[in-house]
């Protein structure tokens, strides 16, 4: 590139980049989300990465950082839209839906689900509308969702309900830098075999190279594990890695996808530590799982993708044994609220 000559007048400086909005839902209120948002909000570095805008009760959230012996400077609105142009202060939209009186710490509770219910939503059709880039939450206890909402399965199975997938949906597991996909998720393991097939495997490693793309991955390299003990053995142990996953690894590396594999799940994780691949896709949801919670649980980041906006929590749950002790971990939060801006931007 040729270089500007010393005597030519300054180039015009570029407009600075209007931060992206990240609408925040308040999670299960007798767990450790409380304490998490206001750790979160109070974080100088989360603040000046997006628009922070948080769906919740203005009350929770003020036991959470009493907790967290934090202080916070927030504008709180009923509506976002009452929000002053131009405010640099996270937004925090009250809901006034309840007093954390009512909720006792550690306990599992309709009330609590109804809350968490209710901002998730909020935080969502805030999005929807076109007012966020992306949604993040702290952490949610699904058997309290579950009192709430009696169809709540999951995150995938709410967000299908509320909001729509654009195509095959899936939950994914980042642990600083290293992703983790699966084919199955939330199902029992004496079904998975039988949902193995090559569209699913296929499904799944477009998803995983276009959700890696939108979080700035240039080209993601991709290893599949296998489904059974050493990939099958040559098909000793099954045949699922020949007839089913080899061939549809071929189909997507011939979409111009980098996957590799199928290889022994009790290794491959072990390659992508040392930097062979950017993301393993796995078959089932514990297949990965552990792996990647025994490298970093306090660290890890689970990203719902398929949707039309990213949707990130942190990876670990509500840690009702810690509740209202003021021991709670920011890690992951911060991990999941900061990839949450950076794929907004």
């Amino acid at each position: 590139m040729a270089q500007r000559p010393l005597n030519s007048p300054p180039q015009p400086t570029l407009a600075p980049t209007i931060a992206p909005t990240v609408a925040l839902a308040m999670g299960d209120p007798a767990g450790i989300s409380p304490e998490l948002m206001a750790r979160a909000l109070h974080l100088d570095d989360l603040r000046a990465a997006a628009r922070l805008v948080v769906f919740g009760d203005r009350r929770v959230l003020a036991a959470g950082a009493a907790i967290a012996g934090v202080s916070l400077k927030i504008a709180v609105v009923t509506d976002p839209a009452e929000a002053a142009a131009g405010e640099t202060r996270p937004i925090f939209v009250d809901l006034g839906h309840l007093d954390p009186a009512t909720i006792r710490p550690g306990e599992v509770s309709r009330a609590g689900g109804a809350f968490a219910v209710a901002n998730f939503r909020a935080a969502l059709k805030y999005a929807m509308a076109g007012h966020a880039q992306a949604v993040a939450f702290t952490p949610f206890n699904k058997a309290a969702m579950r009192l709430a909402h009696p169809s709540y399965e999951d995150e995938i199975t709410f967000l299908t309900e509320e909001v729509g997938a654009e195509g095959p949906a899936s939950e994914f597991n980042i642990l600083e830098g290293l992703w983790n996909a699966r084919v199955t998720s939330h199902v029992p393991l004496k079904d998975v075999a039988g949902l193995i097939t090559r569209e699913a495997v296929r499904d799944a490693l477009a998803l995983a190279d276009g959700a890696m793309r939108q979080a700035g991955f240039a080209r993601p390299r991709i290893a599949v594990a296998g489904l059974n003990p050493h990939a099958g053995d040559g098909g000793n142990f099954g045949r699922e890695e020949i007839e089913v996953i080899a061939p549809a690894i071929a189909e997507a590396k011939a979409r111009g996808i980098a996957a590799d594999g199928p290889f022994p799940s009790d290794t491959v994780f072990l390659r992508a530590k040392a930097g062979a691949f950017d993301a393993v896709l796995t078959m089932y949801h514990d297949q990965g799982q552990i792996a990647m919670k025994l490298m970093g649980f306090d660290r890890g980041v689970t990203m719902l993708a398929g949707f039309p906006v990213p949707i990130l929590t942190p990876a670990h749950g509500t840690a009702y044994d810690i509740a209202a002790k003021g021991i709670a971990n920011i890690g992951a939060t911060r991990a999941a609220f900061s990839l949450a801006a950076n794929i907004a931007a």
